[in-house]
């Protein structure tokens, strides 16, 4: 007799709360702001901003 599968909840959970967070960092323009705060400290690093 075989035993029936159940998949565990924990993995999809985990990978929609990432998803859902994901979205919203995206939604409320982070990606911008971390790209101009990596140019401005790569700017200040060699001396021209």
């Amino acid at each position: 007799m075989r035993k029936k599968f159940k998949p565990r909840k924990a993995p999809f959970i985990l990978i929609g709360s990432f998803l859902l967070l994901f979205l919203i960092g995206i939604g409320v323009g982070e990606p911008t702001r971390v790209l101009e705060q990596a140019w401005s400290i790569c700017l200040s690093c060699i001396g021209i901003g």
